[in-house]
């Protein structure tokens, strides 16, 4: 079992002719995620079966993939069916193909477009609470979802993974794949990793991911990965020292973030003197969760974490 995504779960890619939606199509489809369609507004009736560099493209049974692209995402539901969309439109168009997708009842958008406006997420996040609750947004400024061995949505490296008990869920891309290595190196494997992006609103947040896990009874331990900036990583430590019945160990990245300057991800700031790493920690830390030093040792605690419940 996983959470989100499974080997049933039909998806599209909106924006699947631009270089990146093609190019991570391709590599979706290799994995062996389930693609039944792209959508491009006014390539409607094309097929996509090559990648960017004009690379046929092959499921993993070696068989050639011939995907339809439609020109909206209502047209794929109806034609297809839809259950998620991975969404690499351009920033200033990405908010409205994420509420396009939440019109057409895709149940799952994971936006890996970076660079959207603020107020746009906004906008987006409030008109999905009112009016399409049944919708979930992973991202934006995301890597996405994947449940090893048989899903993988998004721009992380399959091959890394392993299926197995673990669940992963980061505001970090780079640090989702190093926790991923550790994971798959210690033999423990993943039930389903999910990078929830770096900005300074999204969708789907941390305490989100632990109740799916603390919930699927294939998923035996998870590894939480935040960094400065907001108090997700504080909220969601007041809710696993509440209902979490599962060990969790976590990493907060930017420690030495000097105060007011923003590092990397848009939501990574410390301002007022609050989202500090110290924080954080210390939040984590008296919710029971084993923290990381250093985000070399993440497998390490999550051992320690387990051996500890």
């Amino acid at each position: 079992m996983s959470i989100f995504v499974s080997k049933a779960t039909r998806v599209i890619c909106q924006g699947i002719t631009g270089t990146h939606g093609a190019f991570h199509t391709a590599r979706c489809i290799e994995y062996g995620t389930n693609f039944v369609g792209g959508v491009t507004p006014g390539k409607g009736g094309q097929t996509f079966d090559k990648d960017p560099a004009g690379a046929v493209i092959k499921r993993p049974d070696g068989s050639i993939a011939s995907v339809p692209i439609f020109n909206s995402v209502a047209e794929a539901m109806d034609k297809v069916g839809v259950d998620a969309s991975m969404v690499f439109v351009p920033p200033p168009l990405a908010a409205d193909a994420i509420l396009e997708a939440a019109d057409a009842g895709v149940r799952l958008v994971c936006c890996i477009t970076e660079g959207i406006p603020v107020m746009d997420m906004v906008r987006v996040k409030k008109i999905l609470t009112q009016r399409y609750p049944q919708t979930r947004l992973v991202g934006p400024n995301c890597p996405g979802v994947i449940t090893p061995g048989e899903c993988k949505i998004g721009i992380m490296p399959g091959h890394i993974h392993k299926p197995g008990r673990i669940g992963i869920v980061s505001r970090s891309g780079t640090l989702t794949y190093e926790a991923v290595h550790q994971v798959t190196n210690a033999g423990l494997g993943q039930s389903t990793c999910i990078g929830i992006g770096g900005d300074p609103v999204n969708g789907t947040n941390f305490i989100d991911c632990l109740k799916a896990f603390n919930e699927d009874p294939n998923t035996d331990a998870v590894i939480m990965i935040g960094e400065i900036g907001g108090n997700a990583e504080e909220l969601a430590a007041r809710w696993a020292a509440d209902n979490m019945h599962k060990p969790v160990a976590a990493f907060i990245a930017g420690r030495t973030a000097p105060p007011g300057k923003r590092m990397g991800h848009a939501g990574a700031i410390i301002s007022g003197g609050k989202g500090t790493a110290e924080d954080k920690i210390k939040a984590l830390r008296a919710a029971g969760i084993t923290v990381a030093e250093s985000p070399a040792d993440l497998a390490k605690a999550l051992q320690a974490a387990m051996a500890a419940a």
